[in-house]
């Protein structure tokens, strides 16, 4: 297939460590008001119990949880409850509300990335996709080169992952030498977050590096060349298709207008319109893991 034109790098900055939630460090990507349409916050996250991230409430936005390292409970207001093991995503739609529990039950290290629903998408129910490492699609282009597709597409392998705002969200693993030219939509906005190593990235060449983020210009290219020269990389690859509408957050919920978000406010503090469970629910694993039988109790 003939390409028109090659993305480049725009900018780039390291993502340093910082506490987040009851006694986990993040390395945070984009966030608050360094947003890249559709994405809202990306926080690299390390914890371990009984540190985590308690009873909390989301609405008009999903969540994508990607387990790098470790295993981490998940339970909220609806009745579900599993556990997302090593190499495992459970990607979130949290619609017109969820109140859930996040928890490691062992020393964790992943990917947590929001991404913003449009106003047609905001109030939907509240839904899970969740894969296992086995059950998520990988690619091999060549020899020293695997792509794992979350999702998107990659090399003619596409994700079984369902994406109501068109999104890739790829894991690339290339061996010193190897060359890569990854076909992305003219229209979508994203960025890298580079895990290992060093590769040399966009038509610009742009050097990235360990723990840096790296952010795509928002030319009309169709794809993105990557180079592994100096030794072994790995990265992330995030792009999505631009909502191109308003946006108005407040702490875990993110809609159009204030006097949605002031709605918001008021529907979780009176258990109203999509919050009614919260009433009376606590989860199991808020208060830490500790003498939960998770085979038991929290089987995917």
């Amino acid at each position: 297939m003939s390409r028109n034109l090659a993305r480049t790098i725009a900018r780039s900055f390291y993502a340093n460590s910082q506490p987040e939630g009851a006694g986990a460090t993040v390395r945070r990507c984009i966030g608050g008001h360094n947003t890249i349409d559709p994405f809202l916050m990306c926080d690299i996250f390390e914890v371990s119990p009984p540190a985590g991230f308690p009873d909390h409430p989301h609405r008009g936005f999903e969540t994508v949880t990607y387990m790098l390292e470790g295993t981490s409970a998940h339970e909220d207001f609806a009745g579900n409850k599993g556990l997302i093991k090593p190499g495992g995503i459970q990607w979130m739609t949290a619609g017109r509300g969820i109140v859930h529990a996040e928890m490691p039950v062992t020393k964790s290290k992943g990917i947590q990335l929001w991404i913003n629903l449009s106003a047609k998408d905001k109030m939907i129910e509240p839904s899970f996709q969740n894969l296992n490492d086995e059950e998520i699609k990988r690619v091999n282009p060549e020899e020293g080169i695997e792509v794992k597709v979350i999702a998107g597409s990659s090399f003619g392998v596409k994700s079984d992952v369902f994406t109501r705002t068109p999104t890739m969200m790829l894991d690339f693993k290339l061996s010193k030498g190897k060359k890569i030219e990854q076909e992305i939509p003219k229209d979508y906005r994203g960025f890298i977050y580079v895990w290992k190593g060093s590769g040399y990235f966009g038509g610009n060449r742009f050097k990235g590096q360990e723990n840096y983020a790296l952010f795509l210009d928002e030319s009309n290219g169709d794809y993105l060349p990557v180079e592994a020269v100096d030794n072994d990389v790995r990265f992330m690859l995030f792009a999505g298709q631009p909502l191109k509408e308003p946006i108005v957050s407040y702490g875990p919920f993110v809609m159009n207008t204030e006097e949605e978000i002031f709605q918001t406010m008021s529907d979780y503090n009176k258990y109203t319109n999509g919050f009614e469970k919260a009433k009376k629910w606590r989860s199991s694993i808020g208060d830490g893991v500790a003498g939960i039988d998770f085979e038991k109790e929290f089987k995917n």
